[in-house]
């Protein structure tokens, strides 16, 4: 007998032990997590979450709770037992913070489910479903990227116009000049 037997809990066999510390593995490295309920979705439509899930880079497994617990207290997420209740799915994205929040958020509200989310972690925080919505508004990384990109850029636009006035403005003496003195610029 275990340990684990001799104080009440029951055994874990080893499938499940290897399937808590993969899932215990996965939530250690991502960057954000949410909870979604599934019920009522049909396999077509499960699929095609997934399938758009899956080419943002997101994956998408469905669970079985009392694993999911464990595993969440074995990667230092207890707190997220709570959200733990019914039918469950968890989308895990180990690059981009916003991806499974915006996508599940934007599905729901598609396929008129608006319960569907139950909550998340981003970034070691646990969310709750309406702090899942904020994340979602937050534009993609590619997004955030490009627009940091613009405030980089606009300065220095300014700067090498602001360097290249003083020349400009020199050719246009000259020019004058030479009209002045009645000779043609070439």
């Amino acid at each position: 007998m275990t340990d684990e037997g001799r104080h009440g809990a029951a055994a874990i066999p080893q499938a499940k032990q290897s399937a808590v510390a993969e899932l215990a593995e996965k939530l250690g490295r991502m960057r954000s997590a949410v909870l979604s309920d599934y019920r009522g979705l049909s396999v077509a439509q499960l699929e095609t979450l997934r399938a758009s899930l899956r080419a943002a880079g997101v994956e998408y497994l469905v669970l079985k709770n009392t694993l999911a617990r464990r595993a969440g207290e074995q990667a230092g997420f207890g707190e997220f037992n709570p959200q733990l209740v019914g039918p469950t799915a968890i989308a895990i994205s180990y690059e981009d913070v916003s991806a499974p929040a915006r996508l599940l958020i934007e599905y729901a509200r598609v396929n008129r489910r608006a319960e569907m989310v139950r909550g998340g972690i981003a970034e070691g925080q646990i969310l709750t479903p309406s702090e899942v919505r904020r994340l979602a508004d937050l534009p993609s990384r590619e997004v955030l990227m490009a627009q940091l990109l613009g405030v980089l850029e606009a300065p220095l636009a300014q700067l090498a116009s602001l360097l290249e006035a003083p020349g400009r403005a020199l050719v246009g003496l000259l020019e004058a000049q030479a009209e002045a003195l009645g000779g043609a610029v070439t």
